[in-house]
């Protein structure tokens, strides 16, 4: 990857252009081989600090802290043409840590991230239907929570693929409570070459209250 290469062509501030970095601190603005820049701090010749750092030939560029030629700390990741957006916490050239994503659709996720993906407690909004999701996040996927609609109605329970699967309680705006239990059936996909896992659900009533 060209975040962790020796630049192609490389301008220390009020500086001349040289092809490394070695041993540089201080601002400076690097052209790697692929056509990536970054502009912003080194510390002995590594990204480190605050620096801005453009992908060729997407466009998309991240803005914010660096550690050890890494994305690390706090910063803003957009994704050009409108295809999305993060700002939060990174590790390690990651999201991790606390952080809000705007999807393309203009969803959006705010909450705890690890090693890259949705972990820990987060809530997702849908733009289409205002629906949330909220509760706990494991490997990008739901697993225990809220699923809250814009009338009121709060569904709690367990999840599965994104989906309510197994015991769980709706609560309605009016205070009645309903209790149940959601199953899921895996619908087969006529197209072989589609992997998008086609859930039906199925809601079985157990107790009015």
């Amino acid at each position: 990857m060209a975040e962790e290469q020796q630049p192609f062509s490389f301008t220390p501030e009020g500086g001349s252009a040289t092809n490394s970095t070695k041993d540089y601190t201080g601002k400076g603005i690097a052209t790697y081989p692929n056509g990536d820049t970054y502009e912003g701090q080194y510390v002995n010749g590594v990204r480190e600090g605050k620096g801005k750092y453009t992908y060729n030939p997407s466009g998309d560029r991240y803005e914010g802290e660096f550690q050890q030629n890494l994305k690390h700390g706090i910063g803003r990741l957009i994704y050009n043409n409108n295809k999305g957006e993060y700002y939060g916490q990174w590790e390690q050239g990651l999201r991790h840590g606390e952080g809000l994503y705007t999807y393309s659709n203009k969803d959006v996720y705010s909450g705890q991230w690890s090693r890259g993906k949705k972990h820990g407690q987060g809530t997702y909004v849908f733009n289409d239907t205002a629906m949330r999701f909220r509760g706990t996040w494991n490997n990008n996927e739901i697993v225990d929570g809220e699923w809250i609609y814009p009338n009121g109605t709060v569904y709690r329970g367990p999840f599965q693929h994104n989906k309510p699967n197994g015991v769980g309680r709706f609560e309605f705006a009016n205070k009645n409570q309903v209790e149940g239990y959601y199953t899921q059936t895996i619908v087969p996909n006529s197209n072989p070459e589609d992997t998008t896992l086609n859930i039906q659900l199925e809601w079985v009533t157990t107790k009015h209250y």
